[in-house]
């Protein structure tokens, strides 16, 4: 089956062409507290949208479902659910959560009014996992590589996929039977690492989702509309087709694949402690 793709926009051109290109989820992102402490800094982007753009995307989307990433429970929280399902929201997830009591209550918030997904990105929540998938109304569940590597105090994100924690995860979410991805994905051939080596793994863990990155489409520094056409219909045709070889490939295929992400993890991470170590230098 083919992966469920994810694309964060709060722009409903953009959010049509991704729709028309194929995208399933378009994903607003209302997450702030806390995020810009733990990744700024990262190269990673720090959204900034609004309950309006829920409301906004909602009414141009056809057929491509709305997630809404929440913050992390506060005291605003059930005020923050009620109005993204209100807005439109067809699934709501969940960030940042380290224990089964927090996940417990976001359920009871939700109350099954739309579909649920969980933001697996502590190692506190981890070490909680079998108790966490054991609670009903839990529609998805989606590994965040970016905050799960901090908490391990990795370099890189990608070294979760060779160091074997995320097929730990995975292989406990799978035995439950719940929809599940990890990650982001550029487009073919682009990224630190190449995205067909992670497409490989992810087909090879049994993982349904994965988010389009930034580096796949970054349509806040394109301003053509048909530029970002063109990126997104070539590159989920693209991602599609290469699913389609993996779904033909043995088991020997994604033994080599593991190998060769690995040796290409382990040079973006030589690569990373060498140049932090001349800026350590030259500070």
């Amino acid at each position: 089956m083919p992966l469920k793709l994810m694309y964060i926009t709060n722009d409903e051109r953009v959010a049509k062409v991704a729709e028309s290109s194929g995208v399933d989820w378009i994903f607003v992102d209302l997450e702030i507290l806390g995020k810009e402490k733990r990744q700024g800094h990262l190269d990673t982007v720090i959204s900034r949208h609004s309950m309006d753009d829920v409301k906004r995307l909602a009414s141009v989307l056809t057929h491509s479902k709305l997630l809404v990433r929440l913050n992390p429970l506060h005291n605003g929280s059930r005020q923050e659910i009620d109005c993204a399902i209100a807005d439109g929201a067809d699934i709501l997830m969940l960030p940042y959560f380290s224990s089964v009591l927090e996940v417990r209550e976001f359920i009871r918030l939700v109350d099954a009014r739309v579909q649920t997904c969980l933001l697996l990105e502590t190692p506190t929540a981890v070490e909680e996992l079998d108790s966490i998938l054991a609670e009903g109304g839990i529609d998805y569940l989606h590994v965040g590589l970016n905050d799960l590597h901090l908490g391990y105090g990795k370099t890189f994100m990608f070294e979760l996929l060779i160091d074997g924690t995320i097929e730990r995860i995975c292989d406990r979410i799978r035995a439950v039977g719940i929809p599940f991805g990890f990650g982001g994905i550029a487009r073919l051939g682009h990224g630190a690492v190449p995205a067909e080596y992670i497409l490989g793994e992810h087909y090879r863990l049994g993982s349904q989702m994965a988010i389009l990155s930034r580096s796949f489409c970054d349509s806040t520094v394109t301003e053509s509309l048909e530029e970002i056409r063109e990126q997104f219909s070539r590159g989920v045709a693209e991602i599609r087709s290469y699913e389609s070889f993996l779904q033909k490939q043995d088991q020997s295929f994604f033994q080599e694949n593991q190998r060769e992400l690995a040796r290409r993890v382990c040079e973006v991470v030589r690569q990373t402690l060498a140049a932090n170590r001349r800026a350590e230098r030259g500070s």
